[in-house]
C-alpha cells in the first residue's frame, strides 16, 4: 500500500471512530449520566486552617478526626513545625485542615518562620479554627492571636479544646463558637456540620482515599522525632532536628531507612546518644515499631546523630527545612 493510500486509509478510520463515539454518547444520553453522577464528584469542599498557641489540641484534634496519626503530639510545646494538610472525607464533604504551627510571640529567627507557617495558612482558608485550650488561661499569646485574627476577611470559628479537663475559661455562647473534648470524640459533629453549611459545592480537590499529603521521608522523619520528644522530655527538643537520608525496599517484606538527628553542639549531640547509646537506641526502637504498623512490613532503621552548628540561626536553612 503507498503512503498516500495508507494515510487515506487512516484518516477514514479516524472519521468512523468519531461519529461511532458520538452515535454512543447520544444512545446512552451523557448528559443524563452527568447528571446522575454528579454527586460523585461534587461535595462540600473547602480548606480550614487551625490556628492557636501550642498545645491548644490542633494536632490531636486532627488524628483523631481522621481516624490516621497525621501530625505527631508531645506535651513539649510547639511539636508541630511545618503546615500539614489532612483530608477529611464523609459522603457529602471533602475538608482539608491545615494543621498550623503553635503561635507565639518570639523574636528568634526559628520562632518567627515557624509562626509564618501557620499565619501564611490563613490566606489560604475559606474558614479559619481558632482553638482555645480551655484548660488553661488566656494570658497574652491568645491576645496576640486575636490581633492576627482581627486584621483577616476569613470567617473565624472559636473552638474551646480539652473540655473533657478541668476548665479554667468560661466558654461564651454564640453561633460561632464551639467546644470539643478529643478525648471523647464529644461536639465533634456539631462542628463539622457547621464547618459543612460554610463550605461551597465544588469537585473533590483529592482522591476519597487520600487523608494527608505528606510525602514518605517527611512522614517518616516526624514519627522519629516524635520518639526522640518522648525520650529527651524538655531537655532539647527544639535544638534537634531529624533528616531521612534513604529509604531502600529490599523487598515486599523488608524496607531499610537511614536517618540522622541533627544537633546544634557536641553537648547536644550525646545528650542524645545516650549513654552508651541508650537514648537514641531506644528511640529508633519506638519509631521502627510503629514504621512497622505505618508501612505494614518489617522496617530495618539505621539512627545517627550529627552537629550544624547553630541551625536555628540560619534563616535559609529553616526556611528549606520548614517549606
Amino acid at each position: 500500500m503507498s503512503k498516500e493510500n495508507w494515510q487515506a486509509k487512516k484518516s477514514y478510520e479516524t472519521i468512523e471512530n468519531i461519529s461511532l463515539s458520538i452515535q454512543i454518547m447520544q444512545e446512552l444520553n451523557l448528559q443524563d449520566i452527568l447528571n446522575n453522577t454528579k454527586d460523585l464528584w461534587e461535595k462540600k469542599v473547602g480548606y480550614v486552617a487551625i490556628i492557636g498557641r501550642p498545645n491548644a489540641g490542633k494536632s490531636t484534634f486532627i488524628n483523631t478526626l481522621i481516624w490516621e496519626k497525621i501530625a505527631i503530639t508531645s506535651n513539649v510545646p510547639q511539636t508541630t513545625r511545618n503546615k500539614i494538610l489532612a483530608m477529611y472525607n464523609d459522603e457529602d464533604a471533602q475538608i482539608i485542615f491545615f494543621d498550623t504551627p503553635g503561635i507565639h510571640e518570639s523574636t528568634k529567627s526559628f520562632n518567627a518562620e515557624i509562626n509564618n507557617q501557620a499565619i501564611s495558612s490563613l490566606r489560604d482558608a475559606e474558614i479559619v479554627l481558632h482553638f482555645i485550650d480551655s484548660s488553661r488561661q488566656a494570658w497574652e499569646e491568645e491576645k496576640y492571636i486575636e490581633n492576627i485574627l482581627d486584621n483577616i476577611a476569613t470567617p473565624v470559628l472559636k473552638v474551646y479544646t480539652k473540655t473533657d479537663l478541668k476548665r479554667v475559661q468560661d466558654i461564651p455562647q454564640g453561633n460561632n463558637i464551639f467546644e470539643i473534648s478529643s478525648f471523647t470524640k464529644e461536639w465533634f459533629d456539631d462542628l463539622v456540620a457547621h464547618i459543612k453549611e460554610e463550605l461551597p459545592v465544588w469537585p473533590m480537590l483529592f482522591s476519597e482515599d487520600y487523608y494527608t499529603k505528606q510525602d514518605i521521608y517527611f512522614r517518616i522523619s516526624e514519627i522519629i522525632r516524635e520518639k526522640l520528644f518522648e525520650e529527651l522530655k524538655e531537655e532539647l527538643p527544639h535544638s534537634i532536628f531529624v533528616a531521612v537520608e534513604e529509604i531502600e525496599d529490599t523487598d515486599k517484606w523488608l524496607k531499610k531507612i537511614s536517618a540522622y538527628v541533627y544537633t546544634e553542639t557536641e553537648s547536644q549531640k550525646y545528650i542524645v546518644i545516650g549513654k552508651n547509646g541508650s537514648l537514641i537506641t531506644k528511640a529508633a526502637t519506638a519509631a521502627r515499631k510503629e514504621l512497622e504498623d505505618v508501612f505494614d512490613q518489617k522496617v530495618f532503621l539505621t539512627l545517627r546523630a550529627k552537629v550544624k552548628k547553630n541551625w536555628r540561626k540560619d534563616e535559609w536553612f529553616i526556611r528549606k527545612m520548614l517549606k
